[in-house]
């Protein structure tokens, strides 16, 4: 089954009068979201998008202008950063992709004593999934133990957190890291505009509390941002984007009813971690509603960003029996599989991009490089009648000819396929419609289907 992206409009708040996009690079901001093990996924996705022109090329000029990320996504969108800070040439771009993957090559579990650790820890897990056992404490834990060391020692090796200072003036691209403070109840960002970054910093982000102690840093006392912005993503547009890219780890909807202990608990994971993540676009989708039916004007200090939301399948993990536990598992093979399952998907995310912009800007050279010889097309009303699959390639200039728009109010939900919100523009009248798109493995549309609003 082919994987699936989401590509959406909304709106953001402007910061006093930035050039037309038309004038300048596209700014794109990214946030990743955590997921502990599984955002060795969001490793392969940056890895790929980095390699690619959608980050910027001569012909289509861009930059990053922002990057958040809570726990594995803080630090993948750290070391990412990292690179990015001085530059966003193709060689620091390629740099930043290599430093991801060399980050999850050392944070595998390589030796014999670190696979039997890994062994012992996520089967502690799974079986406290299962109700087999009780919570642990990391407080129980001897300090030299409790991995607090090997983690902070980790993420020094791949970032120089001293050549890192507060960034004011905004010469770099901003990073957040998002936690939450235990005793306030508080959501933090940690800014690379306003805080000193430091390795503990980054653990605050992903000290995950059944692991790791609380992390006393910067006046607070914090656990893993999974609890409070996951990730930071309304922050990001403070940065005047012309579109924010999402990474999501945690599938939005799962296809059978969760059963078993560790399947409910897993669930219960997943929708936790998504609960920050679907009110911060909320707020974006309720803004964007408000500037559509005039409630907002053009001096109401809000426009309209691009949202593109990634999210990882659900088949691209196979944790029936671990639950929630192999978001814990350093096993190498488990960590490569998750990258290049990364890669992949950023690919058809790149795919479904070309095939949205083909469309967007009338090219039919574009359009017809963006599916495959064989690619087939189906569609229902409030489209043309066509309920069974026809050759799409007979019919791009229906595509073409103005039929249907990207509607910029509605929040798109994707997984398997590339799918559109889109209004259907017909017998004088506009309707809501669909455009959902299959992908293969080049990124290139196999099959469009296009019907009524779910």
């Amino acid at each position: 089954m082919c994987d699936r992206v989401a590509l959406s409009l909304s709106a953001c708040p402007r910061e006093g009068g930035p050039m037309s996009p038309r004038t300048r690079p596209r700014r794109i901001a990214i946030a990743c979201q955590g997921g502990g093990s599984h955002t060795a996924f969001t490793a392969g996705v940056l890895a790929r998008l980095l390699r690619s022109d959608a980050l910027g090329s001569a012909a289509d000029p861009a930059e990053v202008v922002a990057i958040s990320g809570t726990s594995g996504g803080a630090i993948c969108a750290l070391v990412a950063w990292d690179r990015l800070r001085d530059g966003q040439t193709p060689d620091r771009r390629e740099a930043a992709a290599t430093a991801l993957e060399e980050f999850w090559a050392d944070n595998a579990a390589r030796t014999p004593l670190e696979r039997l650790t890994n062994l012992g820890v996520v089967t502690a897990g799974a079986l406290q999934g299962l109700g087999l056992v009780p919570a642990g404490t990391p407080y129980l834990v001897p300090r030299p133990f409790d991995g607090t060391r090997q983690f902070l020692d980790l993420v020094s090796r791949h970032v120089d957190f001293a050549a890192i200072g507060p960034d004011p003036a905004g010469t770099a691209p901003l990073l957040l890291l998002g936690a939450v403070d235990v005793l306030t109840g508080e959501f933090r960002a940690f800014s690379s505009r306003t805080d000193t970054l430091t390795a503990e910093t980054v653990l605050a982000s992903a000290a995950i509390p059944t692991l790791f102690r609380a992390v006393h840093t910067a006046g607070g006392v914090h656990w893993d941002g999974l609890f409070s912005q996951n990730p930071p993503t309304r922050d990001l547009l403070d940065t005047d984007p012309d579109e924010l890219w999402v990474v999501q780890i945690n599938p939005s909807e799962i296809d059978d009813e969760p059963r078993s202990p560790i399947e409910i608990a897993d669930r219960r994971n997943a929708l936790a971690g998504n609960l920050s993540l679907n009110q911060e676009l909320g707020f974006i989708e309720t803004i964007d509603r408000l500037l559509a039916d005039g409630s907002l004007g053009p001096d109401s200090g809000y426009r309209q960003v691009t949202l593109r939301v990634l999210e990882m399948p659900a088949g691209a993990v196979r944790s029936r029996l671990l639950g929630a536990a192999s978001k814990i598992d350093r096993d190498v093979a488990f960590l490569d599989h998750l990258q290049r399952r990364g890669a992949a998907a950023a690919d058809r995310f790149l795919g479904a991009l070309a095939f949205e912009r083909a469309v967007r800007d009338g090219d039919p050279v574009a359009l017809a490089a963006a599916v495959t010889p064989d690619a087939t097309l189906t569609s229902t009303a409030p489209f043309r009648e066509r309920p069974s699959p026809v050759p799409l390639l007979a019919h791009l200039g229906e595509l073409l000819d103005g039929e249907f728009t990207v509607d910029p109010t509605r929040k798109q939900v994707a997984r398997d396929t590339a799918e559109w919100a889109v209004r259907v523009h017909r017998d004088g009248g506009v309707t809501d419609g669909r455009a959902e798109a299959g992908l293969d493995d080049d990124g290139r549309v196999v099959a469009l289907r296009l019907g009524p609003r779910r």
